[in-house]
This record gives C-alpha cells, sequence and structure tokens, in this order.
C-alpha cells in the first residue's frame, strides 16, 4: 500500500516541491524573514502536518495569509524571536485542539476573513514596490503605511531596467496562469529569472539589477536555525492571532480541497497537525505556517491522492535545495516581487465580493472596512474590528424578532397573515390573531415582540400565542412571555398558547406565570387548529388552516 501511494503521488508531491521552493523563499522575504528561513519552514511543517495532519491533500508552509502580521512583528521585535513566535502560535493551537475550541473559531463570518485576505493582498503586493521600482536603501518604518509613503517619496529614483523586468515577468505569470492553469507560472519563470541573474552576475550581460544574493548574503542550505527562548507580551498577543489565522486558513483549505476531490477530511486530527507542525517548524528555527491554498489545489490538479504527496513534496525541497539553493541567490528582486503580486492576485476572490454585494450588503462593507484597517493600521485591529461590528449586526438582526401571523374570523377563517420583523397594514376588525414567535425568545429580542403587543393588536378579542417554533427560551424570554400574558389581559383579552416545544417546554413549567396560569384555565393546546375550533372558528380552509398548525 505504501509503496503504491509513493508512485501514485510521485508526480504531485515533485510538481509542488518546484513552486514551493520560489513562494517560500518569497514568501519569507515578504515576511521580513531570510530565504533560507522559508525552506525551513516549508520542510519542517509541511513534513510534520503531512505524518499527524487529517487532511490528505493540505500542504502546510509559509503563506501569504501570515506574512502582514509576521513583518509587523519581525520590524517591532528582530528576527531573532521569530521561531519562538512560531512555538507560541503553536502551542496555542495545541491548547484550542484540547479544548475543543475550532467549532467556535471557525465561526467568524466570511466577511472578515475576505475583508482580512484582502488587505494582506494589497500589503503584501504594495509591500514589493521597492524591488519592483529597484528603489533601495530607504528608510524603514513602523508600519507599512509609512513605509508605502516613503516609498512614494523616492519614486524619482525608479530603476527603469528593474520595472521593466517586473513588469515582464508578472505580465508573464499571469498570461501562463490563464495557458496553463494546472502548472504554475513561477516553476516556468523562475529559473528565467535566475538565469538572467547569473549571467548579469558574471557581466555576460549588464543589466542594473539587485538580486536576493545582493539582499541576503548568507543562501547556504541548512535544516536548521537558530532559536531564542526569550519571551514578550506582544509576542503572546501576536501569537494568538496568528494561531487563529492559521487555524481558519487550514480549516478552508480543506473543505476547499474537500470540495475539489470528495472527500472528507479530519478536522481534529488537521487542527492538531497544524499545532506541532508550528512548534516543530519555530523549535528548528522556522517562522510560523499554514495552510496553502494554492499549493494545495495544485497538489490535487496534478493526481495527489493520499498525504504521502506533501511526504514527497518536503523530500522534494530537500533535494532541490541540497543541489541548487545557490543559484536562487541569481533571482532578481524585481523577479521575486512579480512572483509575490502574482500571489497577492490570485488571494483576491471576485466572485466572494460580488455574492456579498448582491445578498448582503453590510458584510460587504465589513469587509472592506477590515481590509482598509489591516492596510492602514493594523492585521489584528482589523480582525477583531470586523469581528465586532459584525457580531453587532447579527445581534441588531436577532433582536427585531421574527414573527408569524394570521388574522382570523369567526365566520371566514383566515382572513389576513403577515411575517417577517415588520408589521404591515393588517385588518384590525377580525376576531382572533394568531401571533408565531419564529426561533429564540431570549433577552436579545424579547424586547421587540412586547413593543409590538404594546402598540397594537388593541382591537381583537382573542389572541393566540404560537410557540411551536421557538427552539430557545431563557429567563429572560420567560419573563417575556409573562409580561405579553399580562399585558393582552390586562386590556380584557383572552390570552391562548398553543404548540409549544418541548425542548422549552421545562423551563416554562418551571418559572412562567404566565404559562402556568393559562395550562390551570385550559388554555394551552397542542395544535393552533384545536384553539380556533376553540373559540368557534371556522378551519373549513384546510390549506390556510395547515399553516397554523
Amino acid at each position: 500500500m505504501f509503496l503504491k501511494n509513493i508512485q501514485n503521488n510521485l508526480k504531485s508531491g515533485l510538481t509542488v516541491s518546484l513552486i514551493s521552493i520560489p513562494l517560500s523563499i518569497s514568501l519569507a522575504v515578504a515576511s521580513g524573514a531570510t530565504p533560507m528561513i522559508g525552506i525551513i519552514t516549508a520542510i519542517w511543517a509541511g513534513l510534520v502536518a503531512a505524518i499527524f495532519g487529517g487532511s490528505n491533500f493540505n500542504i502546510v508552509g509559509p503563506t501569504g495569509a501570515l506574512s502582514g502580521i509576521i513583518a509587523t512583528y519581525v520590524f517591532q521585535n528582530g528576527l531573532v524571536s521569530l521561531p519562538m513566535l512560531a512555538v507560541i502560535a503553536g502551542v496555542i493551537i495545541i491548547v484550542a485542539y484540547l479544548l475543543k475550541l475550532e467549532k467556535y473559531l471557525i465561526l467568524i463570518p466570511s466577511s472578515v476573513i475576505h475583508g482580512f485576505t484582502l488587505g494582506v493582498a494589497f500589503v503584501i503586493g504594495l509591500g514589493q514596490l521597492n524591488s519592483a521600482l529597484g528603489l533601495k536603501n530607504l528608510p524603514a518604518h513602523e508600519t507599512f503605511f509609512a513605509n508605502l509613503i516613503e516609498s512614494f517619496h523616492h519614486i524619482n529614483n525608479i530603476s527603469w531596467v528593474a520595472f521593466i523586468v517586473f513588469g515582464v515577468f508578472l505580465a508573464g505569470l499571469l498570461i501562463l496562469k490563464k495557458l496553463t492553469p494546472k502548472l504554475p507560472g513561477a516553476i516556468i519563470l523562475a529559473p528565467v529569472g535566475i538565469l538572467i541573474g547569473f549571467l548579469n552576475s558574471n557581466k555576460i550581460i549588464d543589466l542594473p539589477l539587485r538580486t536576493l544574493g545582493d539582499q541576503f548574503h548568507d543562501m547556504a542550505f541548512h535544516l536548521f536555525g537558530s532559536f531564542d527562548f526569550s519571551l514578550s507580551t506582544s509576542m503572546l498577543q501576536t501569537a494568538a492571532v496568528i494561531a487563529l489565522i492559521a487555524i481558519l486558513e487550514t480549516m478552508l483549505s480543506a473543505k476547499i480541497a474537500d470540495g475539489m476531490t470528495r472527500t472528507k477530511h479530519n478536522a481534529r486530527k488537521e487542527m492538531l497537525g497544524l499545532g506541532l507542525a508550528n512548534i516543530a517548524s519555530g523549535l528548528v528555527g522556522g517562522m510560523p505556517a499554514t495552510a496553502a491554498l494554492a499549493r494545495t489545489s495544485l497538489n490535487i490538479k496534478t493526481g495527489a491522492t493520499h498525504k504521502t504527496s506533501a511526504l514527497i513534496n518536503t523530500l522534494g525541497i530537500v533535494l532541490i535545495s541540497v543541489f541548487l539553493i545557490n543559484y536562487f541567490k541569481f533571482i532578481p528582486l524585481a523577479v521575486i516581487a512579480a512572483i509575490l503580486v502574482s500571489v497577492a492576485i490570485r488571494m483576491v476572490e471576485r466572485e466572494h465580493y460580488n455574492k456579498l454585494w448582491l445578498y448582503e450588503r453590510s458584510g460587504f462593507y465589513v469587509s472592506l472596512l477590515v481590509a482598509a484597517t489591516t492596510i492602514v493600521i493594523d492585521p489584528i485591529v482589523g480582525i477583531l474590528l470586523g469581528v465586532s461590528i459584525s457580531l453587532l449586526i447579527f445581534i441588531d438582526r436577532i433582536s427585531h424578532g421574527y414573527f408569524d401571523l394570521t388574522v382570523n374570523k369567526f365566520s371566514e377563517g383566515i382572513v389576513d397573515s403577515d411575517s417577517g420583523v415588520r408589521l404591515k397594514e393588517i385588518e384590525e376588525d377580525a376576531d382572533v390573531l394568531l401571533y408565531s414567535i419564529r426561533g429564540k425568545l431570549c433577552y436579545i429580542n424579547s424586547r421587540a415582540h412586547i413593543e409590538r403587543f404594546e402598540g397594537h393588536f388593541l382591537k381583537y378579542k382573542h389572541i393566540i400565542l404560537r410557540l411551536r417554533d421557538v427552539n430557545f427560551v431563557d429567563t429572560d424570554g420567560s419573563e417575556a412571555l409573562d409580561e405579553i400574558i399580562d399585558i393582552l389581559q390586562k386590556r380584557g383579552q383572552q390570552v391562548l398558547i398553543t404548540g409549544i416545544n418541548q425542548r422549552t417546554l421545562g423551563l416554562l413549567d418551571q418559572i412562567s406565570h404566565g404559562y402556568k396560569k393559562l395550562k390551570k384555565a385550559g388554555l394551552v393546546f397542542e395544535k393552533s387548529e384545536h384553539a380556533l375550533q376553540f373559540l368557534g372558528v371556522s378551519v373549513k380552509d384546510k390549506k390556510r388552516t395547515k399553516k397554523s398548525k
């Protein structure tokens, strides 16, 4: 079986390793780390995640989703503590795994995730401005926005050669994406960039191009880096956010992989594998890692059937790095910039924003706010702000109190109806109102239901409160029910209750005085039809009456 898995996954594993090296190097540079830290992370995090993870297809390594946060951390705290950041993030993921928190963490709205991804895409793309324009030796600032302004201040020093190389390679990557969707353009164009840099470095051609070797002098391959045991408050805060994003990205990637392959991953094992992968990456001198959707997608498209492909990928990275890593020092920074900008473009999925615009306009605006905050202020602030606003929007929607109602006359049965959260003008001279509370009756929405009864429904002699669609009641909801009953009885209206859900019956039977009083008076019915018959309402129209059961 093992040999068969190797045979079936050899092509996909080796193909992914070819793209993993230039992407790992590029994303490590975008994160403020060294190229070799990116390689170490791709090897060790990928290996441990493949062994212990629960997805047969996820490829774990450096990703764009984490690069903005890591770059800010590295600028503020230095590169030496980056491996410890990965370890702490991994420990937090393991704690979340032990507490089974993943089912809550993945409830963050998609609008926030897409907004964060959009913001990170801009940070990655615009962060390559210096390399794309050939600008060098610019003073560094603490925030991305300040660095962007600094780059624009020095735009007069542009190197047109670097810009043309950047433009040609970016165009080539985008064209190849259309022509060869199963084969990433970086596999083809990265060697071309290395060749140009090699010829330039050996004076065979003469171009004013800075290379990766000019920025990072030590490009020798090694499996282990340095590790520093120091801790800080900022490290714990950043690690917590990295853990959250890593979980979300990994679970999202695994879910998309399931859809592409019609399989089912083990979410619990995948989370354990992710935590162990980050701990392992940090202990050997790597950086935080998460599942990479683009590499996972390539893994599937090139024929992967088992996690053996991810193991072959890590082995392929090792072998290629041992023999060829020194050649990567020749790749021009303008080519690295083109690869990263193409990564940023692929991160933005337009269909998600089209869907939000058409069906959830508030989510669209939240997404843009998160993106803007991520770019201008900080990714952590962007996520927290987006989650907070989304929660407020959600609470506001629930607070309106959803309902269905029908208006009945004794002789005619149903004569009008309404539903939703806003009352329309309905016939007020009828005899019986059947008011159905939908969803939850709790502290969030109980006030909305009470206010409807305080200001409306004054002319009905009989009001039926239908509770069959109430799936949750808390003590505030029980008190609200008592208040509604009290309001109606003080106005001289008869109150009946029908269809109590068994999940809510226990609490009402214990603490609702209004319910117990109506039950004692024989005004609690199993079905609304029975209550209508008790009142003498015609129920001949079975099609209509069926709605009230």
